[in-house]
């Protein structure tokens, strides 16, 4: 039988990491072992030698969790799929009638593809290399990495060894991650007819190997679990557990938060509301139930003034969204790099080398109105149209470019000034992003209590939430007095709250929606398209890439 290499079911070529070239063990340098040697320092070495050869092998895994740019190894690139963070999540969001792309008539195309949900575009069919293989490929190349690491660490190699637990957990939260990311886009959510289907072939070696047939979706998700509950396990064992994002340093770490941050909402997606409760309750109980606080929550539109008129300025080092000092909610992040273009792209007040920023992120104004008046996250989008001058240097000389920018639009990631600097500038658009935070473990846990039938504790969590989302000076919100949620179930106000708080964060409308099986609705009039994403299509199709490579999936019945 032909034998494929093993970065997912074989589709890409990757060479072998490992390549036994000096009899001598140089320490130093991992790529000069022999895979045997590898094991043999790993099972008895000392703790020094453990931590260099394991350092070599899993450089780059935290950078898998967000950014694939690898992926262009693969022969093909293209910026929707080789960064997670910002681009598959925007394309998800603008999809599912929560945000309002633009004005209309300069943004029917790029963006506004997604927003209109355009009939040529067809992100999700088999053919479609650009975004549905590279949909495929940015999990598989997480899986196949974690593999490269987890083929040194069995049982019998890891022992009582505590850093080489650590090492096995974070390389099972990634593998974890990837094949949940697989399975979200291209199987049907599992309860609403995706139960009884396929899932994902299952690898767990690296290296060349004969392709193997697709799993069931419950043994998919089983696996998924599985792989979560013993990175949880190992990062308790092994004594790392939180390490907290506090600073550039500690922001992109793979740690028993993010394995349980996985691990509930792998759990959420089939139902097991238990696992969901338990892993979020110890994420929330280790970060103490903190929240991001008012005066750090974005930019609010009282300001906006100032900054039209130059007279006040917004700092990304001030705003939790673009600050990981800033932020004691988060469990990973990605430290003062430009690279994932939260300035760029959901920041109106950015300058750049393109001057002006014509790229307008609005909220449904229906689904602004919905947030209570001493509710502050309603205050973080503009209530009319504000001209607001665009900064720039031309010839040595300060430039100015007054836009209009229009009602509704987002001033969550907000920012005039970037990271470390104390001006304007035109050539500086870096900061600090927010991957995954506490209020989406928040609110797994709420969503989970709701649909196991526990009403009053979904709505004790919610209140959490509520209270620290209540403007300084005013009554404190509840769920018995927030005016949109009266009569609503314990339930309905989960999904109301997502829409509010994650707004804009890790396509969690699009995600919601498939989960719930619920299509997005466009309430507002502020709306120039309201053609929604079908449910069919928030499920890619298997990539040919894959199904020419694994002759498995001609027997699987994928509709």
């Amino acid at each position: 039988m032909k034998k494929y290499i093993k970065y997912f079911c074989g589709t890409l070529a990757i060479v072998s990491v490992l390549t036994a070239c000096d009899s001598k063990l140089d320490v130093h340098n991992p790529n000069n072992f022999s895979d045997e040697q590898i094991e043999d320092l790993l099972k008895n070495g000392t703790d020094e030698e453990r931590e260099l050869i394991l350092g070599g092998l899993t450089a780059n895994l935290k950078g898998y969790v967000v950014v694939r740019n690898a992926i262009m190894g693969g022969g093909f690139t293209n910026m929707s799929i080789d960064n997670e963070w910002v681009h598959n999540n925007i394309y998800r969001n603008l999809q599912c009638g929560d945000i309002v792309y633009g004005d209309g008539a300069r943004h029917s195309s790029g963006w506004g593809q997604y927003y209109r949900n355009s009939p040529d575009l067809k992100y999700w069919a088999a053919n479609q290399t650009s975004e549905c293989y590279g949909y495929w490929c940015s999990p598989s190349l997480s899986i196949s990495n974690a593999n490269k690491v987890l083929m040194f660490l069995s049982d019998e190699v890891v022992g009582e060894s505590s850093l080489l637990k650590e090492y096995k957990a974070m390389a099972l939260t990634l593998r974890g991650m990837g094949y949940l990311q697989l399975m979200e886009r291209f199987t049907k959510a599992y309860l609403h007819g995706g139960k009884e289907g396929y899932g994902m072939p299952l690898y767990t070696n690296y290296g060349y190997q004969d392709v193997v047939a697709p799993s069931s979706a419950e043994e998919s998700w089983n696996f998924i679990l599985t792989d979560l509950k013993d990175a949880v396990r190992l990062f308790q064992e092994s004594g790392y557990g939180y390490t907290k994002a506090k600073d550039h340093d500690t922001a992109v770490d793979i740690d028993l938060g993010l394995a349980q941050y996985f691990l509930a909402k792998s759990a959420l997606w089939t139902g097991d509301y238990q696992t969901v409760i338990a892993a979020c309750k110890d994420v929330l109980d280790n970060y103490g139930w903190e929240f991001i606080p008012e005066s750090a929550y974005g930019a609010s539109n009282d300001r906006m003034a100032g900054f039209c008129n130059k007279t006040d300025d917004i700092k990304a080092d001030d705003n939790a969204f673009m600050s990981v000092a800033k932020n004691p909610e988060c469990l990973f992040g990605w430290a003062n790099d430009a690279n994932i273009y939260t300035w760029t792209y959901y920041n109106v007040l950015k300058t750049g080398s393109d001057m002006v920023n014509t790229a307008y992120f609005q909220i449904d104004n229906a689904l602004w109105s919905k947030m209570a008046d001493n509710d502050y996250r309603k205050e973080r989008f503009t209530t009319e149209t504000a001209t607001f001058p665009y900064f720039a240097i031309e010839n040595g000389d300060t430039a100015w470019y007054p836009t209009a920018i229009p009602a509704y639009t987002c001033l969550k990631w907000a920012a005039s000034i970037a990271s470390d600097e104390s001006s304007r500038r035109h050539d500086r658009s870096n900061s600090d992003v927010i991957i995954y935070r506490t209020s989406e473990v928040l609110l797994m846990m709420a969503e989970a209590q709701a649909q196991s039938g526990d009403e009053s504790g979904a709505k004790a969590t919610l209140n959490k939430l509520l209270a620290a989302r209540t403007k300084a000076g005013t009554p404190t919100l509840t769920c018995d007095n927030y005016p949109a949620m009266q009569g609503m179930s314990a339930l309905d106000m989960c999904k109301l709250q997502w829409r509010i708080e994650c707004w804009g964060e890790n396509g969690w409308n699009f995600w919601n929606s498939k989960r719930w099986n619920q299509a997005p609705v466009y309430e507002g009039s502020n709306h120039w398209s309201t053609t929604a994403v079908t449910i069919d299509h928030m499920t890619w199709e298997i990539p040919e890439q894959e199904t020419q490579t694994n002759q498995y999936w001609a027997n699987v019945n994928r509709k």
